[in-house]
């Protein structure tokens, strides 16, 4: 079953966005994550950046990838509801963590940042009413 039939047989608050607006957001938000994420491994491999720093978009890449599978794959919300909370932990660390070094790259992960925490709360809101 594809992701858009499991996401509609959820049940959703009235708030919930339609599953076509995901693509588009996803996509402007890829990119963000292309430049701004390539720039800091960039860094880090020429010795521009300490590896540490590289550590939180690391693990943001491994919990973001995680999440589709663990939502739609397992099709597990709790763990899905974990995950999420996850990638937002680590999109808050990274802006901290890159602040001080390259603040245009903490600046690209507001957009990020924002729609993350939508889709926590959503995320949250869905595992509740899915119990």
């Amino acid at each position: 079953m594809e992701t858009y039939d499991l996401y509609q047989e959820l049940i959703k608050p009235f708030w919930a966005p339609p599953a076509w607006l995901f693509g588009p957001v996803w996509m402007v938000l890829y990119a963000l994550i292309l430049i701004s994420f390539g720039t800091v491994f960039y860094k880090v491999c020429k010795k521009k950046l300490p590896v540490a720093i590289s550590l939180p978009f690391a693990l943001n890449i491994v919990f973001n990838i995680a999440f589709t599978n663990i939502q739609f794959g397992l099709q597990n919300n709790i763990l899905a509801a974990i995950d999420i909370l996850l990638v937002l932990g680590t999109i808050v660390w990274m802006i901290v963590v890159i602040w001080p070094k390259i603040r245009w790259v903490a600046y690209t992960q507001i957009p990020y940042l924002v729609w993350v925490t939508f889709a926590t709360i959503l995320q949250l809101t869905i595992t509740y009413l899915n119990w």
